[in-house]
């Protein structure tokens, strides 16, 4: 029972600090600890089991070692794409294009392309906010919606859709030997939905704030304004769909590796075409590098929250009755899936976690795989960008440089509110149509 309080405790607490804006360096061990002394986790030297050190530090050290050279050279990709001026020409051109009225729109797109090529949603928010602070400046928009442009373009309607080689859509073939296109026509129906639905809510969103006076706020340490020719908007497409291109072709041979070296064509790319446009290529090197230090620390800090998490017999009992509940296997897999994934900040967690143990018990009863598969990975995407999520965390603070308790709330409506809308409406179809 004290295991069990202390591990929702502590997770209330690192949200609460989170909102906050506590340092997560500090914030997640923390918390990390009260977990450790509720549940008796030894702290530095363990009979049986890990100690908490060593737990905290594996899930802090594995992060790292598996994400760091993609953190690091999508925040380059970034940097590059702002100091060499070709995020303000595609801006421009957007804005001459098609007008302010779909700015917003276009950030989504270019977000949703990209995650549906099979670039990372951590590299996406790298990528594209550049290109989304130059049009929210042009459109005088609130930048403190860009997180939840990003995340709305990047982690609902295409993240978990049938197709979407993101490792979401891709984890639960393991397990219930299906395809990446599984229960395709319903998957379409919902991304369709959770698409309109969440952009109508974006746009209804920012424009209230307008309304209320809101506007774009300069900040000292936005990309410095120079007097200067832009190069042509195609130069900065380019680079994006070298990103693009090498990411899908190679997904299938390379998996995560693939994402490096589509991340280093894209670098090389930018270089190569408008290196005359640079105006200080040492300190956009220096930037993007303390950036993605930044960026993954604060991500790993809630990762290692996470492994010690997971370690504690509380986690295995609440694991244990997620998985086990009566009624609509169907209904009994999301909510499974969804509250793991709530539990650890992680939408791919949350499937590892209990794929291995509701699939052979829900197939065996003769549950439809196809179906099965595209339940976990809808609802995997609903509660777990809680704000202590890695992803929320690095988008919000570390890329786009806001608060929580400024740019959250309107990310959760269109990451939290439209998935779970979007869930009930997969289950709606699979049940009684």
């Amino acid at each position: 029972m004290l295991s069990l309080l202390g591990l929702i405790g502590a997770l209330a607490l690192l949200i609460g600090l989170t909102l906050r804006g506590v340092n997560l360096f500090i914030a997640a061990p923390a918390c990390a600890l009260i977990v450790a002394l509720t549940s008796d986790i030894a702290i530095f030297n363990a009979t049986a089991g890990q100690p908490f050190v060593s737990l905290y530090m594996a899930g802090f050290a594995g992060f790292l070692q598996a994400w760091f050279l993609m953190f690091l050279l999508g925040s380059l990709f970034g940097k590059f794409m702002e100091d060499s001026g070709a995020a303000d020409a595609i801006a421009h051109y957007v804005i001459g294009k098609i007008g302010m009225k779909y700015a917003v729109l276009a950030v989504v797109l270019a977000c949703a392309l990209l995650t549906y090529g099979g670039v990372s949603v951590f590299i996406v928010a790298f990528s594209v906010y550049p290109m989304a602070l130059s049009l929210f400046k042009d459109a005088n928009l609130p930048r403190r919606f860009i997180p939840a442009v990003l995340a709305f373009g990047s982690v609902t309607f295409t993240m978990t859709s049938a197709g979407s080689p993101e490792i979401q859509n891709w984890i639960p073939i393991k397990y219930l030997g299906t395809s990446p296109y599984a229960a395709w026509q319903e998957s379409l129906v919902v991304a369709l939905f959770m698409a309109g639905l969440g952009y109508f809510l974006l746009s209804w969103m920012i424009r209230r704030a307008v309304a209320n006076g809101e506007c774009f706020v300069a900040r000292d340490n936005d990309p410095e304004q120079i007097q200067r020719n832009l190069p042509h908007p195609i130069t900065g497409l380019l680079p994006l769909l070298v990103v693009l291109i090498l990411s899908f072709t190679l997904h299938s041979t390379l998996q995560q590796n693939a994402l490096i070296v589509a991340l280093l064509g894209g670098v090389l790319t930018i270089l190569a075409i408008n290196f005359k446009h640079f105006h200080n290529l040492s300190q956009a090197v220096n930037f993007g590098t303390t950036g993605a230090l930044v960026a993954i620390g604060n991500t790993a800090a809630v990762v290692g929250f996470g492994a010690v998490a997971k370690g504690t017999p509380a986690f295995n009992e609440a694991v244990a009755l997620m998985t086990s509940i009566p009624g609509n296997e169907l209904l009994g897999a999301a909510i499974a899936v969804s509250v793991i994934a709530a539990l650890t900040g992680s939408a791919s967690g949350g499937q590892a976690i209990a794929l291995p143990l509701v699939a052979p018990h829900y197939l065996d009863l003769g549950v439809d795989a196809s179906q099965l598969h595209r339940v976990v990975a809808i609802s995997s995407g609903a509660l777990d960008t809680l704000p202590h999520n890695g992803y929320v965390v690095t988008t919000v603070r570390a890329i786009c440089g806001e608060k929580h308790q400024d740019a959250y709330w309107p990310l959760a409506v269109l990451t939290v509110c439209v998935p779970l809308l979007g869930v009930a409406l997969i289950l709606g179809l699979f049940i009684w149509f």
